[in-house]
């Protein structure tokens, strides 16, 4: 049988799962998946916390030794348990890759999005709760973040710059990563001991931009900006890496900050359902998938063309997106803020499921 994950493997993309439980822990089907799919790296966010905690009696034990704690705190607690554990699954495969993969990440309060000393605050307290080498903190790409994210990389904290939407956000984080290694190189800290993946996200950008082709009488270019927004986002990631700032940094140990592809479950049903997967491929890129998806592309997922080389493609496709009526700016800005407010809110739902299960506790 073909191995499709190994070929997306061997062609440079690193699998990560888009999930965290600790249901997924116990039963040993996340090790089962390092093991077997070549996954890679695991990412989460609140709402996926929020489904795991409100499925299921795992995590009955944890909550009765925290059940005095404020909400907030253990929330953190139920969380960076899962994390750590998850962390010590990928520990040998961290070893083994020099620190490329093996990632786990953990996300700040999205209620802090837009407040950098709090988000940086809440970065140290996580990565200090975890506990371990291979975690990455998940620290959202707003405009005011970015000097939380680029103060986290100073301090030697790796992250997770996730909510990326834009071409042009894109380059404020690389920018961003660049000059926090900077700061880190003058401070003294070993470069390359600091990682960094920057999230941009795909059917999310479709889903917004097919309804508005829609509205506008225009079906016919559905389907075509977030793969364009893509294609454009890898040829800028190739241009400043190769070049300074990076470059003079990348000669004291520093790595690339990989573009990591996510929200790549497709949306409309009539996509094919391994669309973001196939499409993306790029030696140096993370492909962070829910659990259907990954199986969908095991099973009959193919490599499309590679991404190197075709920017000018993505500019062509989304220039003809724009002439059609579409504002990608207001898009762009839209998904930023929809992304945060949902998170927000499952956050609130989580907390509210915390508290549920602690007030349910058996006596």
């Amino acid at each position: 049988m073909t191995d499709h994950l190994r070929d997306l493997t061997d062609a440079g993309v690193s699998v990560w799962l888009d999930d965290l439980s600790r249901e997924r822990l116990a039963s040993g089907s996340l090790a089962a998946m390092i093991r077997d799919d070549h996954v890679r790296g695991v990412t989460t966010n609140p709402t996926i916390f929020a489904a795991a905690i409100a499925r299921g009696d795992a995590y009955l034990g944890q909550l009765r030794q925290i059940a005095a704690m404020p909400t907030a705190e253990a929330i953190q607690q139920l969380c960076a348990q899962d994390v750590r554990e998850a962390c010590d699954l990928f520990a040998e495969l961290h070893r083994a890759t020099g620190g490329e993969d093996g990632w786990v990440s953990i996300e700040v309060e999205p209620a802090l999005a837009h407040d950098a000393a709090a988000t940086l605050a809440q970065a140290r307290q996580l990565r200090a709760l975890v506990a371990r080498d291979n975690v990455l903190i998940k620290i959202p790409a707003t405009t005011e973040s970015l000097r939380a994210v680029e103060n986290a990389i100073a301090e030697g904290i790796s992250v997770n710059v996730t909510l990326i939407f834009s071409v042009a956000r894109y380059d404020q984080v690389m920018e961003a990563y660049a000059r926090g290694l900077a700061r880190a190189r003058d401070a003294g800290l070993d470069l390359s001991r600091i990682h960094s993946v920057a999230s941009v996200f795909i059917s999310r950008l479709d889903a917004e931009v097919d309804q508005r082709l829609r509205a506008l009488g225009r079906p016919d270019l559905c389907g075509q900006a977030a793969i364009a927004n893509a294609r454009v986002a890898v040829g800028h990631f190739a241009a400043f890496f190769s070049r300074e700032p990076f470059a003079g940094l990348a000669s004291r140990g520093a790595h690339t900050q990989r573009p990591l592809w996510a929200s790549t479950g497709t949306k409309d049903p009539a996509y094919p359902d391994t669309l973001y997967v196939s499409e993306l491929v790029h030696p140096g890129t993370v492909n962070t998938m829910p659990e259907k998806t990954l199986r969908a592309f095991a099973d009959h997922g193919r490599l499309g063309a590679p991404l190197a080389g075709r920017a000018d493609d993505g500019r062509a496709a989304l220039a003809a997106l724009r002439e059609a009526g579409v504002d990608l700016d207001d898009a762009f800005g839209v998904l930023e803020s929809q992304g945060v407010q949902k998170f927000v809110d499952s956050w609130k739902r989580l907390a509210a499921d915390v508290e549920e299960a602690r007030r349910s506790l058996p006596s």
